[in-house]
């Protein structure tokens, strides 16, 4: 393993892990693990920042995210430093990344970002609140997503506004845009909306609790999504409800999808597995101690990739055998990625520096399912036509 340095420390870390997360984690019993379960550590780059964003990988190789000090990075699939761009403050918003190279992203400065491959803006565009939601990119260049101002925005390349869509309560969940151009999100007034491309309400549906996760998009079978209320809810694509089943979970872990159809989201401290028609499967841990806030990956041999809040990445079969594999010294909110040679890229709070992001070889690529992934692709574009 080669670590690489980057500059001066900037700001005081915000957040300390205790020492009962690590002796935690020093009781769990590691399971042999074997053949693709093997997971080798690449290379770590030294942010000297926490992260809570998800990273996309562009389609050169080249990974994104963002970090607590308002850094958007570019890194290089061998770990070194592309570029950083700088916003005016904490990056919580996944990337997402045309095929032209541009970067899309939102910051808790209230602004929405457009930046060039070479790490240049393009253009930014203020909203009246923090943009926490993720942007989804439609094939027509329009970018969609949400602010805590309570409005979902339509911009067109450009950066000029063509709508926007107002709801009565905060919009964090990052839409997804369905095969017919369709926009499907939540928002904190407890309801999901589906929008016409056009702006227009196409319908809404009512759940008992604020939306924070982002929709899971089948096909044009039907949507999955979670809700504070403690449930996991499958929509058809008319708005009708097809199923609901109680997790009693509220963390904003986001459905993703397996590749025999299996629905596998966070519950609390577990990974559930629920069948396409709504039934619970099993529900394993890999860690008891902490939930599995970050939505789960699917990996094309199978395997099911997720992160507890402490920082035990695991693997699980879909036979229910959860297995943790590497300890990243805590974690964020963000789901991992996975480049194309089966490099799983992830934040790293370990020592020495104890703000990294590493690359673990896992041996196997992202999978090809309808949704395998927050944000549905590599490249975070949250477009059901994108599959890499």
């Amino acid at each position: 393993m080669r670590r690489i340095e980057t500059d001066t420390f900037e700001e005081v870390m915000r957040l300390t892990f205790g020492l009962i997360s690590i002796l935690a984690w020093l009781l769990l019993p590691l399971p042999a693990a074997s053949g693709a379960n093997i997971f080798t550590n690449e290379w770590t780059l030294d942010l000297r920042s926490y992260s809570d964003s998800a990273p996309a990988v562009g389609p050169d190789g080249t990974i994104y995210l963002g970090t607590w000090t308002g850094k958007l990075w570019a890194i290089n699939p061998d770990g070194s430093r592309k570029w950083v761009f700088l916003a005016g403050n904490e990056i919580k918003s996944a990337p997402a990344v045309a095929l032209d190279g541009t970067v899309y992203f939102g910051s808790r400065d209230g602004k929405f970002y457009a930046v060039q491959a070479n790490g240049k803006k393009r253009w930014e565009f203020p909203t009246g609140g923090w943009v926490d939601s993720s942007p989804a990119l439609a094939h027509d260049g329009t970018v969609y997503f949400g602010s805590w101002d309570k409005n979902l925005y339509a911009l067109s390349a450009d950066g000029k506004k063509k709508w926007q869509f107002s709801t009565p309560g905060e919009i964090v969940s990052s839409p997804a845009i369905g095969a017919d151009g369709t926009i499907y999100f939540g928002s904190h007034d407890r309801k999901f909306y589906a929008l016409a491309p056009d702006g227009h309400k196409k319908w809404e549906f009512a759940t008992g609790g604020p939306i924070l996760s982002s929709p899971a998009l089948n096909n044009d079978q039907c949507l999955y999504f979670t809700s504070v209320d403690g449930c996991l809810y499958a929509l058809n694509l008319d708005g009708s409800l097809r199923w609901r089943l109680r997790t009693g979970s509220i963390t904003e872990s986001s459905p993703v999808i397996g590749t025999d159809g299996t629905i596998y989201v966070g519950v609390l401290a577990h990974l559930w597995a629920i069948t396409a028609d709504g039934k619970k499967q099993w529900g394993r841990s890999g860690d008891e101690e902490s939930p599995m806030e970050p939505s789960p990956v699917v990996l094309a041999n199978g395997s099911i990739c997720c992160v507890s809040r402490y920082g035990m990445l695991c693997y699980g079969s879909p036979e229910g055998v959860v297995q943790p594999m590497y300890y990243l010294y805590g974690y964020g909110y963000g789901s991992p990625a996975v480049g194309p040679t089966g490099a799983i890229y992830v934040p790293d709070r370990g020592p020495p520096a104890g703000c990294g992001f590493t690359a673990l070889r896992a041996g196997a690529s992202l999978a090809r399912t309808p949704w395998p992934k927050f944000r549905g692709n590599a490249r975070n574009t949250g477009n059901i036509q994108d599959k890499s």
